[in-house]
């Protein structure tokens, strides 16, 4: 008689299976609170220690480390020595272990003390799933619910599991714990740069498609941590795509840049518009009012709550998302009669610390940008008033989110031309200004994410009528641009800290 040893924490569809397993000619062996839980079904169930012969202990934590277990798991079947010892000792093989873990992943980021967190550590768990996988030859394990169905399947047609299958679910039991190991270490280490990286990511779905039809992409959301992107709450529209991700990731890091009421448009992973405003409605038209013609197809981000007021201005312009943390029922229902727009409400405030540039090879990881400079030094012969000064923070703070070189020019906390991925950075400010005069001709400032290597863009900005400048500082000509901005009387503003994004 075959045996299948089953400890699971998540107990869905086991009453089935195990139910499966018994008319198929299968013992069970199970623990603790899983062999309370089947003997109130009615299952037969053989209880750990008539196994082992050995009482569990440490209030469980020992129960299935023992040779009778674990020899039972491990033993090739085609070995002599092997049976010839297993005969030895009394020892049975078992065929199946369906073992799901201690829910370490749940409990993270849930107010749970260290002492209590330390107790939803698996160990007894991953080890029997690991003797299993590594025994696949002759072992069925079992780590993952969904699978329940594939191994009836299999049973039911041939009378036992093929070793191809066997095989994948080996695979998936060291998938699952090396991720699981993963999420304990970088609880343990708390460090962002251990000397192994550490990472714990689980799939949500498989997407269309990546950036472009060709290439395969799949969402994964951390295991470790919360997030923006991750539980989001899509109230309605088509499924999200990989550049929808992306371009949602940054619109709402923009807006959550300010304390005021801010909203983003985003197209191509590059804003295209960004402002403040009194109401969300008056945001929105603001930053509709920066690039009217970008805007169209691109992706809407707001940091408070949409009305609908904003949602009835929203409408008329094709969108593919509207993301926000909230929306109010009215708002709901005037974009329930657009059913391809994405309605996304965001469950999570944003937790990056880190961000992962692939390589050919290898994996550069960087500190997220979240500084922001508090110490600005005026330079100038000339200080910027307080409404220029106001408008100098606020373009800094989106120029931080556009691609390098990157100029942005702003008034009255509006974003009216953005300049960003050029190869020098006299392009993206003539990119800018000219973007920002079509609209806008007076009482504008420019932002720079770095430095100015030499004056023309202060002669561009004079000759375009810029009232002030905000860059980091930090070049060997700073004192010419800074001649130059005296001789045209435009303040200057040093922020001190740069802010590339390539």
């Amino acid at each position: 008689m075959k045996r299948a040893l089953i400890s699971v924490s998540d107990k869905s569809n086991l009453i089935e299976f195990s139910k499966f397993l018994i008319s198929k000619g299968y013992e069970i062996i199970s623990t603790g609170g899983t062999y309370k839980f089947l003997l109130t079904h009615n299952i037969k169930v053989i209880e750990i220690d008539e196994i082992t012969h050995f009482p569990e202990i440490l209030d469980g934590r020992v129960k299935t480390l023992h040779p009778n277990i674990h020899g039972g798991i491990l033993a090739l079947r085609d070995n002599p020595k092997h049976l010839e010892t297993l005969n030895t000792h009394k020892i049975y093989p078992i065929d199946m272990v369906v073992v799901n873990l201690y829910p370490f992943f749940n409990k993270l980021n849930t107010g749970l003390s260290e002492p209590e967190m330390i107790e939803f550590i698996d160990i007894g768990g991953p080890s029997m799933l690991r003797s299993a996988a590594k025994n696949f030859n002759s072992v069925t394990v079992v780590s993952q619910i969904e699978d329940y169905e594939l191994i009836i399947q299999e049973i039911t047609n041939n009378g036992n599991t093929t070793l191809s299958t066997r095989k994948q679910l080996a695979g998936k039991v060291f998938n699952l714990t090396s991720a699981y190991d993963a999420a304990i270490s970088s609880y343990l280490l708390q460090s962002d740069y251990p000397h192994y990286l550490n990472v714990s990511y689980e799939k949500v779905n498989d997407l269309r498609y990546g950036e472009n039809p060709h290439q395969k992409a799949a969402f994964y959301v951390d295991k470790t941590k919360n997030g923006a992107m991750k539980n989001l709450d899509q109230l309605q529209g088509k499924d999200l795509s990989f550049n929808n991700f992306r371009d949602m990731d940054m619109a709402y890091k923009v807006v959550n840049e300010f304390s005021e009421i801010a909203c983003c448009a985003v197209k191509h992973s590059t804003p295209c518009g960004v402002a403040i405003g009194n109401t969300v409605a008056e945001a929105y038209q603001k930053t509709f009012d920066c690039d009217p013609v970008s805007i169209f197809g691109g992706i809407v981000a707001f940091n408070q709550e949409v009305d609908q007021k904003t949602a009835e201005l929203l409408v008329p312009t094709f969108l593919e998302i509207v993301i926000a943390p909230n929306f109010t029922s009215e708002a709901l229902q005037i974009f329930s009669k657009k059913k391809n727009l994405r309605i996304i409400k965001v469950q999570n405030p944003l937790a990056d610390t880190i961000e992962f540039v692939k390589v050919d090879g290898g994996l550069l990881i960087q500190d997220t940008d979240r500084s922001f400079s508090s110490d600005f030094q005026q330079v100038t012969h000339s200080f910027p008033t307080k409404e220029e000064m106001e408008d100098l923070i606020f373009a800094q703070k989106i120029v931080k989110h556009a691609k390098s070189n990157a100029i942005v020019v702003a008034s009255g906390k509006q974003a009216l031309g953005i300049g960003s991925g050029q190869t020098n950075r006299i392009w993206a400010a003539q990119q800018a200004i000219q973007r920002a005069k079509e609209k806008k001709t007076k009482n504008l400032v420019l932002a720079s994410d770095a430095f100015f290597p030499f004056r023309d863009v202060v002669d561009t900005c004079a000759e375009n009528g810029i009232k002030a400048i905000i860059q980091p500082g930090g070049s060997i000509r700073d004192n010419e641009s800074i001649e130059a901005c005296n001789e045209y009387n435009i303040p200057m503003v040093f922020s001190g800290i740069r802010h590339f994004k390539h």
